[in-house]
């Protein structure tokens, strides 16, 4: 459920960042005249997680309607494919081409401590989940820290597949659908986004597993979690600048 002129509409921007293999990291800003949020859009942060990166894309083209009133004055930044050589290798790889999971090298506190100990003995040295020698040792992960430092979002979003539930981390009441997902909260593991912007620093992390890590859902689908999104982002997410986001860890 991914077109070529979907991509092409997407009208995504390289940025001076590059992957680990030199692929340029490319992101969106949707941007009306007057901002009261700020939101950050995640995709392909895991590559073999092809879905997440379709959403995303589709996602860009809701954000450039206009019939949803509540959604005039959000400032959405969408970055598609975090993971661009784990996406694009072949097979698609979670790592990325140092073979770090980019979801476990943020720097969360005791990283040193707990990061290498929860991959020794929880996942048993799985190499598809190897948090990296230290935190933020990824070009891809230092990107996204450093989008977050700038553009101080007041909500993330990560899409991710393919377990089927809403997962949420930090401060505020969280979403209990989007869509035909609802919300199941994993846990809290070192060195992940989650933990690093919800519990870490302050600002909500809302969490997508889609159901198929290779399908996309359908349009009807996507769009209907978009709209349970907005929702929600208007009764339980605080406008103004987020304090915990602009602090410097």
């Amino acid at each position: 459920n991914l077109r070529r002129s979907l991509c092409e509409a997407a009208q995504l921007q390289p940025t001076a960042a590059r992957s680990v293999r030199g692929q340029p990291l490319w992101k969106r800003d949707v941007k009306p005249e007057a901002v009261r949020q700020r939101v950050l859009v995640l995709g392909a942060i895991h590559g073999d997680e092809l879905s997440s990166a379709s959403v995303a894309l589709h996602w860009i083209g809701l954000a450039e309607e206009t019939a949803a009133p509540w959604s005039q004055a959000i400032h959405w930044r969408f970055i598609p494919a975090l993971n661009p050589d784990g996406l694009l290798s072949s097979p698609p790889r979670r790592v990325n081409a140092n073979g770090v999971d980019l979801n476990r090298n943020f720097p969360t506190p005791f990283w040193e401590r707990d990061a290498r100990e929860y991959w020794e003995k929880r996942t048993r040295k799985d190499p598809r989940r190897w948090p990296g020698t230290k935190p933020l040792s990824e070009p891809e992960s230092r990107f996204l820290h450093q989008e977050m430092q700038s553009f101080k979002p007041h909500l993330i979003v990560s899409i991710h597949a393919p377990y089927g539930v809403l997962d949420f981390d930090g401060p505020s009441v969280p979403p209990s659908k989007l869509g035909r997902l609802y919300l199941d909260q994993v846990g809290i593991f070192p060195g992940s986004l989650g933990n690093y912007g919800g519990v870490h620093k302050g600002v909500p992390v809302v969490t997508i597993e889609l159901p198929n890590a290779m399908r996309t859902p359908l349009d009807a689908e996507m769009r209907q979690m978009w709209l349970d999104l907005l929702r929600w982002m208007t009764e339980r997410v605080p406008a103004g600048t987020p304090e915990a986001a602009s602090r410097t860890p």
